[in-house]
């Protein structure tokens, strides 16, 4: 593997050269699949030199926007497949979140007990800088309306499993950051409709209910299944077999739908009670997947180490979509859309840290509430731009900030390990996180 990363470096060196070269004339024939081939291999390469392989990760990312950029598209739709189908964005992004919970654990609940004030300080924080910088962004920088939604939306979405990983590349609160990421994300259904409604309501149209029931299908139903999976794995032989029988009813339930109780139900039931309902059979499937899931990993015990990758697919997939359907604008705004993300992340890492510490919180703890208000769950924001159908507008800040908040956790965390704080906590990975190798530092 070693020395096809090495054989990928000298690719990605000639393809510098063609690059140069075929801008340098003004062919586009030359320099546009140079780029990609740079852009792909250079990716793929960089595993070999020590001091870049921890960026590979965002380095794919890049290559995605690289490639979206270059050929835009290539990746609108495969065939018969629209690739920014609402259908297809939410099972990925389902994905996406089913491989965040499963580095979460019902066993994280416990971090209440002995984080309660840092708890409360780290979800008073991330609801309030970050949704308040992402509007004040918009002011400053005139982004038109659905472009400026988009921004003040990743600042309303929850912290995502990147706050985690960078808590304990940097040796701080563990304990904290895990409880944080995880009351954040509960919260999230309710919280981010009700700030968006707020702080965009005049951008774009924001239905509260409906934003809600989206965040539940594209959140809380994914972990839902994780936490199933989490749940059978501590059961009780009496406790594994109550959940097989209720998986066995809710399936029976979802068969029935198609064979005519739905169609009754829409009959009888009000829009919102059809809401609701469609949200119960979200939940069942969720249940039933993560009974499923359970099963394949008595068989496969490797399984839980490899749903972090496909979660990195899914962000990256979400990347190359976003780039190519909103291209042109990104190309009138891109450097704008990069420098809020910047001042944007930076904020949220500053007002973070120094909140806490004015609110009694130690230094440990305050560079986990750092992160935690620093690093927004991109994924989500994805989602709920694609269940929007607005990808090449609203989606285009999540494309943009999360590079950019994983290459600046990263340095933060290599900084913070560097210098760190005498007392810390103890800082024990816990079993069920699971950190792929191209994330490390």
């Amino acid at each position: 593997m070693m020395s096809l990363r090495k054989l990928c470096l000298g690719v990605a060196c000639m393809a510098v050269l063609l690059l140069v070269t075929g801008i340098l004339i003004g062919n586009a024939s030359i320099w546009q699949p140079s780029a990609v081939v740079l852009a792909v291999t250079g990716a793929f390469g960089i595993g070999a030199v020590p001091a870049l392989k921890n960026y590979q990760y965002t380095a794919w990312i890049i290559a995605a926007v690289v490639v979206a950029m270059v050929y835009p598209q290539a990746f609108v739709k495969w065939g018969p497949v629209e690739l920014r189908n609402k259908w297809l964005i939410l099972i990925i992004v389902q994905m996406v979140m089913f491989g965040m919970g499963i580095q979460m654990s019902i066993r994280d609940f416990s971090g209440l007990a002995t984080s309660g004030k840092g708890v409360l300080v780290g979800l008073m924080c991330h609801f309030s800088i970050m949704p308040l910088m992402g509007l004040l962004l918009t002011k400053i920088f005139h982004f038109e309306p659905e472009v400026a939604a988009g921004v003040i939306l990743i600042g309303c979405c929850s912290s995502g499993l990147a706050s985690n990983v960078m808590v304990y590349l940097a040796r701080a609160n563990l304990v904290l950051s895990v409880t944080v990421t995880t009351m954040t994300t509960l919260a999230a259904p309710f919280l981010t409709p009700l700030l968006m409604r707020l702080l965009a309501g005049t951008l774009v149209e924001v239905k509260f209910v409906s934003m809600m029931m989206e965040i539940i299908k594209i959140v809380i139903v994914p972990i839902g299944a994780a936490f199933v999976h989490d749940y059978l794995k501590r059961a009780s032989a009496q406790g594994k077999r109550n959940t097989y029988v209720l998986a066995f009813v809710f399936l029976a339930w979802l068969i029935s739908l198609p064979l005519g109780v739905w169609g009754w139900l829409s009959a009888h039931l009000s829009e919102t009670a059809q809401e609701s309902a469609a949200i119960f059979n979200f939940l069942t499937g969720a249940f039933i997947v993560g009974t499923l899931y359970h099963q394949l990993y008595l068989k496969f015990k490797k399984l839980d180490d490899f749903v972090p990758y496909l979660s990195m697919f899914g962000i990256v997939y979400f990347t190359t979509v976003t780039t190519a359907a909103g291209r042109d604008n990104l190309l009138n705004i891109g450097l704008l859309l990069f420098l809020s993300s910047v001042i944007h992340n930076g904020a949220g890492y500053f007002f973070g840290y120094w909140l806490s510490r004015v609110f009694g919180l130690d230094k440990s703890s305050a560079r986990t509430i750092a992160f935690e208000v620093g690093l927004q769950n991109g994924g989500m924001a994805s989602g709920l731009a694609g269940s929007m159908g607005k990808l090449a507008t609203i989606g285009l800040a999540p494309a943009v900030f999360s590079p950019w908040m994983n290459i600046s956790g990263s340095i933060l965390a290599n900084f913070w390990r560097k210098r760190p704080v005498p007392d810390a906590p103890d800082n024990t990975l816990p079993d069920h996180i699971k950190i792929p190798a191209e994330t490390e530092l």
